[in-house]
């Protein structure tokens, strides 16, 4: 994942979008559903529907970056919305790239004894 410049929003499209929409197409769906700015310097994730396909759009100052995962095994994890934005946090994000359940993580080890 590429360094994010620090307080950059993360927003997750809530429902499913058209895999084959490129910049233009994603950056009209910020605008219109979002209601953001898609060149204000956050992040926007968006998902197929079937899952296993996102595309992040982030402007970088000098021009939009398109980014694009498709997982070989699983799928994407979604909230149940069907529309809006979710606030994602970067440590969620990365959860979220690795097809990890960012929603609820569990530690696998929990400490038993302090001494």
């Amino acid at each position: 994942m590429i360094g994010l410049p620090t307080g950059t929003r993360i927003w997750l499209a809530a429902g499913v979008t058209d895999m084959r929409k490129g910049f233009d197409g994603l950056s009209a769906l910020v605008q219109t559903q979002l209601a953001e700015d898609p060149f204000a310097g956050h992040v926007f994730v968006f998902r197929g529907r079937r899952g296993d396909c996102v595309k992040l759009l982030w402007w970088s100052g000098d021009g939009l970056c398109l980014f694009a995962k498709r997982l070989e095994r699983g799928r994407f994890i979604w909230p149940q919305a069907t529309s809006g934005a979710v606030s994602l946090s970067g440590a969620q994000l990365s959860m979220l790239l690795e097809g990890i359940d960012w929603r609820r993580p569990q530690r696998t080890w929990q400490p038993q004894h302090a001494a």
